[in-house]
C-alpha cells in the first residue's frame, strides 16, 4: 500500500494498527515519490555467544605473546 506523507499524519495510528495485524507494509510518498517504508518489526533470532565465536579462533599457540611482531611496553 501506498500513502502521501499528509494522509499518514492524519491516519498514523489506523494505519500502524493495520500494519500490526496485517504483517504488511506501507510506502509513504512525498509529493508522489517514495520516501520510507513502514513495516512491523521482526526481531533476529538470537544467538548465544559460542555459536557466533565458532570457527573464528583457528590457532592460539601462546596467549601471553604479543599478537604481532611489534615490541611491547607492557611485555618489559
Amino acid at each position: 500500500m501506498q500513502i502521501s506523507k499528509s494522509r499518514f499524519k492524519a491516519h498514523a495510528l489506523e494505519i500502524l494498527r493495520q500494519i500490526e495485524a496485517d504483517d504488511g507494509e506501507v510506502i509513504i510518498t512525498d509529493h508522489g515519490r517514495p520516501s520510507h517504508v513502514i513495516r512491523k518489526y521482526k526481531a533476529a533470532p538470537a544467538e548465544d555467544a559460542l555459536s557466533r565465536l565458532h570457527g573464528t579462533v583457528l590457532r592460539y599457540d601462546d596467549p601471553c605473546e604479543p599478537v604481532g611482531e611489534e615490541d611491547w611496553e607492557a611485555a618489559r
